[in-house]
């Protein structure tokens, strides 16, 4: 079992290396940790390989202090979570990819180990029932960009031990970032509020109210927003906020219903900046 330190685990797990397993895992290699991303075949760990490199040379040229290329491990099997004492999924945002990786890492892990979803709208407790150790679960809600947001939501179920929670807040202070604790409820804290004000922007633009850059600067420069909530969906990812949405729909009725525009875009593939389009037109 590798040792943990007082304020980060010695070996940290990510399942998933996509655009957010790649930054969780940036951010605990600048802070010391080894870490192991796994993906679900040899070509997306080569992939996830590169997004955490490239993130990490970012990071160099900016200054940081980066670390060994031997502190990152990147391969398909959950077993190399064996000496791990923290694993989040992240995994895209369907409950039952999630309670899929989640079963495969806690079969993997040892007893001591905490695991967590980062998720950003499905019920932790809802996910925590299918688990043998749900006192060892909660959420940690990264955002995206993980190397620029300064916040992570740590989501408490009904069964989280204190001293996960304790550990969790302290893990998230050791990555340079803030904790905000919440109980679990559809969309959290920023999900739930991001979410309600980007539905409306997108209604806003389908009703032909202003233009995006309109709508987006209108709350930057008037209520100090750093980017406007279509900007915002755009990074976040249109079909990423159309899921968290419908989730919401299912807990609170009709006024998180998903715009038509926004089922629209997703169906035609234009899912913000990852594909280069979305509410705006991206290039690299």
């Amino acid at each position: 079992m590798a040792e943990t330190t007082a304020s980060l685990p010695a070996t940290v797990g990510v399942l998933g290396g996509g655009r957010m397993g790649a930054g969780i895992a940036h951010a605990f290699l600048l802070a010391g940790a080894r870490v192991h991303v796994v993906e679900r075949d040899a070509a997306a760990a080569d992939a996830a390989r590169e997004r955490v490199e490239t993130a990490i040379e970012r990071s160099a040229a900016r200054g940081r202090t980066v670390p060994d290329a031997d502190t990152l491990a990147t391969g398909t099997d959950p077993a190399s979570f064996a000496d791990a004492g923290l694993v989040i999924e992240a995994v895209p945002e369907d409950r039952a990819l999630k309670l899929d990786a989640l079963a495969r890492i806690e079969a993997a892990v040892h007893d001591g180990a905490v695991v967590a979803s980062n998720t950003s709208s499905i019920s932790i407790d809802a996910l925590a029932a299918s688990l043998v150790r749900p006192e060892r679960f909660l959420g940690l809600h990264f955002f995206n960009p993980v190397p620029a947001s300064a916040l992570v939501e740590v989501v408490t179920g009904a069964a989280t031990a204190p001293q996960v929670v304790s550990a969790a807040m302290t893990w998230v202070e050791a990555i340079g970032k803030t904790a905000v604790v919440v109980r679990d409820a559809p969309g959290f804290a920023s999900s739930r509020l991001g979410v309600a004000l980007g539905l409306e922007a997108i209604r806003m633009l389908e009703d032909g109210v202003a233009s995006a850059r309109d709508i987006d600067t209108a709350m930057e420069l008037g209520y100090r927003h750093p980017m406007g909530p279509l900007r915002t969906t755009d990074i976040v990812g249109l079909d990423v906020r159309l899921g968290i949405a419908e989730e919401l729909e299912r807990a609170f009725g009709a006024r998180f219903t998903p715009p038509a525009l926004l089922r629209e875009l997703v169906a035609q593939g234009h899912l913000g900046r990852k594909t280069g389009r979305g509410f705006y037109e991206w290039s690299e």
